[in-house]
């Protein structure tokens, strides 16, 4: 039976404050971030093979390696200013803070110098890891709450974040043949939920299903990313121009709403295994949904950032380390190699992923070939 200091305590008594039910976007958001009970708000999560999924992160050190090549990339476009800051969001343990760092520090010394990283961490257990993983390289780390509180950073700064829209809860809707439900969720004897088909939950939901068109077959499931929208305004508000880089796993609003995806995304994982049983052990495992880059896109632009580039991860890595290769020749040993192969093959973490760039508080000149923006914008559907 699930107690009050349990998450399903907790969202049962919130289904019966609300009268017998909560949109799944509301359980979603008290079963990852609710303090104390949610899944990333228990301590830290280890990622790799003794926890519940993997990301870049935790194939080696080579994604922070060759994401710091990016980072020296905007650096050098920007005139290389004496102060630069790397501003991380959802950094977990700090792994991917240190990575980039180190490579910094040993391929980019001239960067190395002035860069300051700041991390965006509202959780003060999360804050404690981060700094012992970071160890001595800590005297360059300053963390934050929130967004708004990086007026005191460098000026000129890239933003990084790795798979962090598709852990922001959503709205899961299924087309009923004539309109759009809710999917919403109430209690059931034993202790356990199940999903049941309510009336939409605000008029900006409403909003976004409007948006998205289309002529859509009875039963389609698909779900909405209010929280990433609201998250990409407050980025582009932030106190620094430079470069946003967002990987994460997910598509095109075309591919995301296709008829190959009609029973949605909305997925959870424990100990590398997913499934779609997502009202079962909340607070204890990890949910996801796909993310609809197209939709973040057209956020970005309407909040005054531009698109920069929008490829499969394996790709935009690919470019990078060969940038790095033909400029600098820097030497890879074997294990190296093995990480870059995990990052960029087809089959493993290449194509599931992707990278979305876009340029903030700069001229046009200073980042990105007119003829990569171009190509991002036919790959998102979006038009000129």
């Amino acid at each position: 039976m699930a107690t009050a200091n349990s998450a399903p305590g907790l969202i049962r008594d919130r289904i019966r404050a609300a009268g017998g039910a909560l949109p799944w976007a509301e359980v979603m958001r008290l079963a990852l971030y609710e303090p104390g009970l949610g899944y990333y708000r228990q301590g830290v999560r280890r990622i790799g093979r003794g926890g519940d999924f993997h990301t870049g992160v935790s194939v080696g050190p080579a994604f922070g390696e060759l994401l710091g090549l990016f980072v020296a990339r905007v650096w050098r476009a920007l005139g290389e200013p004496e102060e630069f800051a790397i501003i991380e969001q959802g950094a977990h343990d700090g792994t991917l803070a240190s990575d980039v760092l180190r490579g910094l520090e040993r391929d980019e010394p001239g960067l190395f110098v002035g860069v300051r990283y700041w991390i965006v961490e509202p959780d003060e257990t999360h804050r404690a890891a981060q700094r012992a993983t970071l160890g001595g390289l800590g005297r360059k780390l300053s963390h934050v709450d929130e967004l708004r509180g990086l007026a005191d950073a460098p000026s000129h700064a890239v933003f990084l974040c790795n798979e962090l829209p598709d852990a922001m809860p959503v709205h899961q809707v299924e087309f009923t043949g004539d309109r759009w439900r809710e999917m919403q969720v109430r209690g059931v004897d034993g202790g356990g939920f199940e999903f049941v088909r309510g009336e939409l939950s605000s008029a900006r939901l409403a909003g976004e299903l409007e948006r998205a068109g289309g002529a859509f077959p009875e039963g389609f499931k698909t779900e909405i990313n209010l929280a990433m929208l609201d998250w990409i305004r407050e980025l582009a508000g932030a106190r620094f121009c430079g470069a946003v880089l967002i990987l994460d796993y997910g598509h095109s609003a075309e591919e995301y709403f296709s008829q190959e995806r009609g029973a949605g995304s909305l997925r959870r994982y424990r100990a590398h295994r997913s499934d779609d049983r997502v009202l079962e052990d909340l607070g204890a495992c990890d949910l996801t949904a796909h993310v609809n880059f197209t939709r973040l896109a057209q956020e970005a632009l309407e909040s005054g950032m531009e698109v920069v580039d929008f490829i499969e991860q394996g790709r935009f890595l690919t470019r990078l380390f060969a940038d790095s290769a033909s400029s600098r020749g820097v030497p890879r040993d074997a294990a190296w190699l093995r990480q870059f192969h995990s990052l960029t093959h087809p089959g493993i973490m290449g194509r599931a992923f992707q990278a979305l760039v876009l340029r903030k508080g700069v001229q046009s000149a200073q980042m990105g070939a007119s003829e990569m923006s171009a190509a991002a914008w036919r790959r998102l559907g979006l038009e000129e």
